[in-house]
């Protein structure tokens, strides 16, 4: 964030133009405080935040990278594509805990997709002042929309000029867009590398000491303002920013009388859309750009006032740079002034770099209420001219938040309850990586874990809630069946290197077992003491540190948890501690996905015995069946699909119980049977769907159920169908033409009594395909369920029908998309027919075909 300004990186992903533009269009639009950008990264899966505004970037790094999907607002309006409005701190509390955890301050926040030809490019996120109820920022939020419609518009231009929309690389940090004129404190200017011509304003011209002939002016007159360091090294610093290439804000320049001032600097482009005159990188020319200039000393007759009073008093910026402070302040920090000015504060006042005084500083960034803490000096420190009595004792610092500024005071206090002072912390041996440990709050992994269902869930949300936390790359997770430990999860491991170690017993001398049978974490600093403890283990690594936890829930052994540092790293005492503590969460954690997992298998176990084994055949028609359970959570549902022989004809349906779990199976199982009974009696369709849905109310379930029903004569091709709640079917025709069936059915199974489900009559030709479906197939997230038929539509016409493909390809094709999803909401059922003339099926699986998973067993 505020790095030197001869840092030449170049952000790997779109200009900072477009995306400073963006973000400052976005916070004007939706009054908020501050607010970022997170785009796509190059790793499947990772959001990144590409530009923060308002907000130092230090004290939010641990939401630099977000992983799409976990419960946060950010990755559920990526995934979704709907936008998220949190109109307060009670609202975010009640709809995303772990978020709400990791920033417990009162404010609102709202985000929308940036979106364009049907993709996510990423999320637009603004942070504004809270308010009661969401209704009162509506508005806001529909401006939000615009500006990120702009942007996904603008990306996707980008893309098809082959640049990279992606990014990797740290957020940029800018001061958020000011409401109006900072009065006398600063001025802005632009430069035209083409002409070499420099524009100041009246108050750039003030600030930079330019004589009047000079306000209009070339680079040249510019630099000579400055003291000779500056000067040289100010114009190769703008000729970077016009290349594209901005460096770390802010720039930290003296004027020739040796006054500091702060300067921003970026691309002239239009904020909408980021257009420039040539591409980032263009050996050409270099394109326009403008700046501001601040003042950050005392300059006002407030500042002159505060220079008077006893307290100590100084001010931080949005981005946490130290804009003012009186004398007193120095004298009690210990910081001269001239050190304390212009600089982050973590960076001016190292005693001010603790947690918890981060936490007070980004409540006063997020919220309006202030803080008041205790902060203890140190008992040696170069504070010139501060009294030695000094040393040791205590300040009170009260943080006053502002809409641009945070005002800080510090008074003395010899005296402090107990409970106010923080406790210390062990900076002995610095830990590489460990910086971020403290950071990390465990009622976030503790909320994390409680929304994790199976033992792979769990150890995802271990890998992205505990390993970043404290620097490590390494994760393994052992589980205990029958006195041996099989590995569970693994991951940044050599491939094959946890091989050996898959079933030992627990007579085993491995630090992994030991930590189990004994209940004692073991830490080893490096590779050569977890050698010497264990002698001729063998090691993945040379170097790199280890920590094996035991997984303990009440008293029982569940497992153990490896987890790998690629460096050397002491372990303190608060990080053992805390391991350990969260090594119980895990284990309890893991032991609720075992019994999960095998009430599942017995639950999965009664719906695949409920599904048809086979379907029934007849000589002129073919037909075939798919069944994908649901992935997510591992819950079995209620959808079925069924071939029975009704007379001289066939019956097809297909239906869907609402809800999931073993009751909406066990419905399913009793509806199935209840269609085959009538079925069976070749009942006309709107009697079999009557009499089913008086079944369903009968038995009271408390669940409804929608189905299609058709009953398909094979030698004429006439299907007369009804449908009580149920997507339509789709039709293809011999010439590959297809169409949406529009049945005018009735009311979903099992709600009303009195339904009547009207029967529509169709012909199915030789060569015709009828598909009927459940909603898992053409369902997702964020868009209209038609948009999903229209694909499925599309997709059924693209099917190869040729001679020698059979239907099974056709079922194949259809579902392809779904069986490549990780995570399936729901399940999905799918049913094909087709009509031969005059000649049999062909043999084998063409007739009655069922594929109850087709490589997802259930």
């Amino acid at each position: 964030m505020t790095g030197s300004a001869e840092d030449e990186r170049k952000p790997s992903g779109p200009s900072p133009a477009l995306l400073t533009g963006v973000v400052a269009d976005a916070l004007r639009a939706a009054g908020g405080n501050a607010g970022g950008v997170y785009l796509c990264s190059g790793t499947s899966g990772l959001l990144r935040l590409a530009v923060l505004a308002g907000l130092p970037g230090k004290l939010f790094r641990p939401w630099w990278r977000l992983n799409v999907d976990r419960p946060f607002p950010v990755a559920d309006v990526h995934r979704t594509g709907i936008p998220v409005v949190l109109a307060n701190a009670t609202e975010t509390m009640r709809r995303y805990p772990q978020f709400a955890a990791g920033l417990p301050f009162q404010f609102g926040s709202l985000y929308v997709p940036v979106v364009a030809d049907g993709r996510s490019f990423g999320v637009i996120t603004v942070l504004r002042p809270a308010a009661a109820d969401t209704a009162e920022i509506l508005a806001e939020r529909e401006r939000l929309t615009a500006v990120a419609n702009a942007m996904g518009a603008a990306l996707l231009r980008l893309e098809d000029d082959g640049e990279a929309v992606t990014w990797d690389d740290e957020p940029l940090c800018v001061r958020p867009p000011v409401a109006g004129p900072a009065p006398g404190r600063a001025g802005q200017f632009s430069w035209d590398p083409a002409t070499d011509a420099v524009t100041v304003d009246e108050r750039a011209r003030s600030l930079f000491g330019l004589r009047p002939g000079d306000a209009h002016g070339t680079l040249d007159a510019l630099t000579r303002a400055l003291e000779p360091t500056d000067a040289h090294r100010l114009p190769g610093l703008l000729r970077r920013t016009a290349q594209g290439r901005p460096p770390r804000l802010p720039i930290q320049v003296r004027t020739a009388e040796g006054a500091l001032r702060l300067l921003e600097l970026w691309e002239a482009a239009d904020a909408a859309t980021g257009a420039g005159t040539g591409p980032p990188d263009a050996p050409g020319p270099l394109r326009a750009l403008v700046g501001v200039v601040l003042d950050p000393g005392p300059g006002s007759f407030a500042d002159g006032a505060a220079d008077l009073l006893p307290e100590g008093v100084f001010c931080l910026d949005r981005l946490g740079i130290v804009v003012y402070a009186n004398p007193r302040a120095g004298h009690l920090l210990g910081v001269p002034l001239d050190r304390l000015v212009g600089r982050p504060l973590w960076e001016a006042v190292p005693l001010l770099n603790q947690r918890t005084y981060e936490e007070h500083l980004r409540a006063a960034l997020l919220s309006p209420e202030p803080a008041h803490f205790h902060v203890r000096l140190p008992a040696v420190v170069d504070r010139p001219a501060v009294p030695r009595a000094y040393e040791g004792d205590w300040l009170r610092m009260s943080l006053y938040p502002g809409a641009d500024l945070v005002t800080w005071t510090a008074v003395p206090a010899n005296r402090v309850p107990d409970e106010a002072a923080p406790e210390p912390v062990d900076t002995d041996v610095p830990a590489p990586g460990a910086a971020t440990a403290p950071l990390y709050r465990p009622i976030v992994l503790a909320i994390a874990l409680t929304e994790a269902v199976t033992a792979r869930q769990v150890s995802a949300v271990v890998m992205q809630e505990l390993l970043p936390a404290f620097g490590g790359r390494m994760l393994a997770i052992y589980l205990l069946h029958e006195r041996h430990l099989y590995l569970a999860w693994e991951s940044g491991f050599p491939e094959g290197f946890l091989a050996p170690f898959e079933g030992v017993g627990l007579d085993a001398r491995l630090p992994g077992v030991e930590t189990l049978t004994t209940g004692r974490p073991l830490f080893f600093d490096s590779m050569q003491k977890l050698s010497a403890a264990y002698p001729g283990i063998e090691l993945d690594s040379p170097v790199g540190a280890r920590a094996f936890l035991p997984l303990i829930a009440s008293g029982r052994p569940v497992g153990s948890c490896i987890l790998g540092f690629d460096g050397p790293r002491s372990f303190s005492t608060e990080e053992r501690t805390v391991l350990t503590a969260l090594a119980g969460l895990i284990a309890h954690a893991l032991e609720k996905a075992q019994r999960y997992d095998t009430e599942a298998a017995l639950a999965r176990g009664l719906q695949q015995a409920l599904l048809p084994r086979r379907l029934s055949q007849h000589p002129r028609v073919e037909t075939v069946g798919r069944y994908l359970p649901g992935t997510k959570g591992m819950d079995v549902g209620g959808d079925w699909y069924d071939v029975v022989e009704a007379g001289d004809g066939l019956a097809l349906v297909i239906g869907d119980v609402q809800g999931h779990g073993v009751q909406a199976a066990a419905t399913m199982g009793q509806l199935r049977s209840a269609v085959r009974a009538f079925a069976l009696g070749d009942r006309p369709p709107q009697e079999v769907m009557g009499g089913t849905n008086h079944l369903l109310i009968d038995l009271d379930p408390g669940q409804f159920a929608s189905c299609c029903y058709v009953r398909l004569d094979p030698a004429t091709g006439v299907a007369r169908a009804a449908r009580a709640g149920h997507l339509p079917p789709l039709l293809r025709h011999p010439d590959g033409r297809t169409q949406v069936v529009e049945l005018p059915g009735g009311v979903v199974l099992g709600v009303d009594p009195r339904a009547h489900y009207p029967v529509t009559e169709l012909r199915l030709e030789p060569g015709a395909i009828l598909a009927l479906y459940t909603d898992g197939l053409v369902e997702r997230p964020g868009h209209d369920i038609d948009e999903g038929i229209t694909a499925l539509r599309g997709a059924l016409a693209a099917a190869d029908t040729s001679p020698g493909r059979s239907l099974g390809d056709v079922a194949d094709r259809l579902t392809a998309m779904a069986r490549q999803t990780v995570d399936r909401p729901d399940d999905i059922a799918l049913l094909l027919a087709t009509r031969r003339d005059g000649e049999a099926a062909p043999p084998g699986r063409g007739q009655g075909q069922v594929d109850d998973a087709a490589g997802d067993a259930l």
